[in-house]
C-alpha cells in the first residue's frame, strides 16, 4: 500500500510540473481511457476521480478496500475505504458530504470513521472498543458517534504552546459525556452512517445491516461519480438536515451540536492507549491561528437560527444547551481578558484606584468586595489548576496552559470576534490561512528546548508585545512608587498585583523582544510598532483620567 501511494504521490507531482499527462505517467489501458476525457486540468480543477486500487468481495474476509476520491475541482487526495471491518475511512481535507455519499455506494458500510489529513492510526483496536458501544442493545438505537480525543505526536515536555487542548478534547468530553454526550471534533471520530441520515426513528440496528458489501462495478462507480460533483448538494437537504452540517467554519462543532439537538446521543471513549495521533505546529503564530478560524465558525452557530439559548434548550434540554453556549460564544473572553490586560495597568500609571465598592470610598481590606474579587480570582485558578492535576499533568504544564489561554485573548479572540463582526457587515476581512505543520530544523529544535517562537511578522505579535509593555511599564512604576512612598500600597495593592501576575506570564515576550539573539526572536519591526501603539495608550489613557479629574 505504501508503494502505491509513493508511486501515485510521483506521478501527480510530476503531471502537476508539467501540466499535461504524457505516456510516461499512465500505468494501464483502464486510466488511459480515463485521461482521454480530459481537455485540459489544473492542479485545482479537475473532473472526479474514482479509483479503486483492489478490492474483496467475499463477505467473509476482513481484507482491505482502497480507492482513490478526487471530487472536482479539488486537490487529489487519497482517501481510504475500509470495508474489512464495515468501516468507511474519509479525510476532512476534502468535503465529507461527498465522502459519505460515494463511500454509501461502494460500501454502504454502517460505520463511517472520519480523520484529518495529518492524522494516523495508533491502535488496532480502536475501531473494536468503538463497536462495543455501538452494538450495545441499551445504546445503538440513538449512538450517533463515538468520539475518541485527539493526540498528538512531538509535544514538548512542558507543552509550551498547549498544543494538548486539555479543556476542548479532555475535560470538556468527559463532562459533557454525563449528559447527551461529547460534540464532534473533526477527527477520531466513528459515525452510525444512520445517524447522517435522518431521525432516530429511522435508525436500523447495526447488528441489522448488510456487512461486508462492496462493489466496484461500471454501473455503480457510474452512480459514484455522479454522487461526488460539485452540484449535486444544490436544491436539497445534504449539508442542512442530512450528512455533515454545514453554514458555518466549524462544521464539525456544528454537526455533533445539531446531531445531539435531533435527539441523537453520542460517547466519550479514552482509552489510555491514544487511538489516533496527529501532528502541531512548533511555532506560536501557528499554534494559535487555528484558533481565529474557531472563533469565527463558533460566532457564526451562536448568531444563527441554531443559538443554543433558544434552539439548543428547547431540542436538547437546559444543561446542553448552556454547555454549547459556553462554546460558541468562546470568543467574548477577549473582552474581559483585554479590560483586566490594559485598564488597571493604565489606571495604576495615573494614580486612579479601581478596586472599591463606590467612587466615593477607595478599597479596604474590610471591605466584603475585596474578597469577592479575591475568591472569584483564586476559585477559578485553583478549579482549573485541580483538573489538571487529577488527570495527572504537572503543575509546570497547566501554568503554560493558562499563559496560551491569556495570550489567546489579544489575539485569536480579539482577531476572530472582530472578523465576524466585518463578515456581519459585508466587510472583507482577511482570509483564513490553513495552519502549517512543516517545521524547520533549527524551529524543532528551539521549540523542544521549550523556546517560544517569535519569529513571523504577525499582528497577533504587535498586540502581544504592547500589552507586554504596558503591564511592565505599570510594574515598574508601581513599585517605584511604593518603594519611595509616593502612594500607599493598600490602596493599589490589587491592581499592582494584577501587573506583576501579567507581567510573569509575559516574560517569554520580553525576552523575545530585548535579549534574545536566536531566529525565534521577535522582529525588530514588530517590537518597534508595538512600543508606539504601547505609547499611544499611555497617552491616551493620561488624557483620559485628566479629563475624568
Amino acid at each position: 500500500m505504501q508503494e502505491m501511494y509513493e508511486n501515485m504521490k510521483d506521478r501527480i507531482g510530476r503531471a502537476t510540473e508539467r501540466n499535461y499527462i504524457s505516456k510516461d505517467l499512465v500505468s494501464d489501458g483502464e486510466e488511459l481511457e480515463f485521461f482521454k476525457r480530459w481537455k485540459g486540468f489544473s492542479r485545482n480543477n479537475h473532473p472526479t476521480i474514482i479509483k479503486v486500487f483492489f478490492s474483496s468481495m467475499n463477505i467473509n474476509e476482513a481484507s482491505t478496500n482502497l480507492c482513490l476520491l478526487a471530487p472536482e475541482d479539488a486537490v487529489l487526495e487519497q482517501v481510504l475505504l475500509e470495508n474489512g471491518k464495515d468501516v468507511d475511512i474519509a479525510g476532512n481535507s476534502l468535503p465529507n458530504l461527498i465522502y459519505t455519499r460515494v463511500s454509501g455506494a461502494l460500501s454502504n458500510a454502517p460505520i463511517v470513521l472520519t480523520l484529518d489529513c495529518d492524522t494516523f492510526s495508533n491502535d488496532p483496536r480502536a475501531p473494536l472498543r468503538a463497536l462495543c458501544y455501538f452494538l450495545d442493545p441499551s445504546l445503538a438505537a440513538d449512538l450517533a458517534f463515538v468520539q475518541f480525543p485527539q493526540r498528538y505526536q512531538g509535544i514538548n515536555e512542558d507543552d509550551i504552546y498547549a498544543s494538548r487542548y486539555m479543556r476542548f478534547f479532555r475535560f470538556n468530553p468527559r463532562g459533557m459525556d454525563g449528559l447527551r454526550g461529547p460534540n464532534y471534533v473533526g477527527t477520531g471520530c466513528f459515525f452510525a452512517r444512520a445517524s447522517l441520515h435522518g431521525d432516530t426513528k429511522a435508525a436500523l440496528p447495526i447488528s441489522r445491516l448488510e456487512a461486508g458489501r462492496f462493489s466496484a462495478s461500471e454501473d455503480v462507480l457510474k452512480k459514484a461519480h455522479g454522487l461526488a460533483k460539485c452540484d449535486y448538494e444544490d436544491a436539497s437537504s445534504w449539508g442542512s438536515t442530512i450528512g455533515f452540517r454545514y453554514g458555518s467554519l466549524v462544521e464539525d462543532f456544528h454537526t455533533g451540536y445539531r446531531l445531539q439537538c435531533e435527539g441523537w446521543r453520542s460517547v466519550f471513549c479514552n482509552p489510555e492507549r491514544a487511538a489516533f495521533v496527529g501532528d502541531v505546529p512548533k511555532n506560536l503564530n501557528d499554534a494559535i491561528s487555528q484558533m481565529r478560524r474557531w472563533v469565527v465558525g463558533l460566532y457564526e452557530v451562536g448568531f444563527s437560527r441554531h443559538n443554543p439559548l433558544s434552539y439548543g434548550v428547547r431540542k436538547a434540554s437546559f444543561p446542553v444547551g448552556l454547555i454549547y453556549a459556553h462554546c460558541v460564544f468562546l470568543g467574548v473572553w477577549c473582552v474581559p481578558l483585554m479590560i483586566y490586560g490594559l485598564l488597571p495597568q493604565l489606571a495604576l500609571i495615573n494614580r486612579v484606584p479601581l478596586f472599591y465598592f463606590d467612587l466615593s470610598s477607595s478599597l479596604q481590606v474590610s471591605d466584603p468586595w475585596f474578597f469577592v474579587y479575591a475568591y472569584l480570582f483564586l476559585a477559578a485558578y485553583l478549579c482549573d489548576l485541580l483538573d489538571f492535576l487529577v488527570d495527572g499533568v504537572p503543575f509546570r504544564r497547566w501554568w503554560n496552559d493558562q499563559r496560551i489561554w491569556l495570550i489567546r485573548g489579544p489575539t485569536v479572540y480579539l482577531f476572530g470576534t472582530l472578523e465576524f463582526l466585518l463578515n456581519s457587515l459585508s466587510v472583507s476581512a482577511p482570509g483564513f490561512n490553513v495552519t502549517s505543520k512543516v517545521t524547520e530544523e533549527e524551529q524543532a529544535d528551539r521549540y523542544a528546548r521549550g523556546e517560544f517562537d517569535f519569529a513571523a511578522r504577525s499582528p497577533f505579535f504587535g498586540v502581544l508585545a504592547a500589552v507586554a509593555v504596558v503591564n511592565l511599564s505599570a510594574v515598574a512604576v508601581g513599585i517605584k512608587r511604593v518603594v519611595t512612598g509616593e502612594v500607599e500600597i493598600g490602596e493599589f495593592s490589587m491592581q499592582l498585583a494584577l501587573c506583576g501576575f501579567v507581567a510573569v506570564n509575559c516574560w517569554p515576550i520580553y525576552g523575545a523582544m530585548f535579549w534574545r539573539r536566536d531566529g525565534g526572536r521577535m522582529p525588530v519591526s514588530v517590537t518597534a510598532a508595538a512600543t508606539v501603539v504601547a505609547g499611544l495608550l499611555h497617552l491616551i489613557a493620561h488624557l483620559v483620567f485628566a479629563f475624568r479629574g
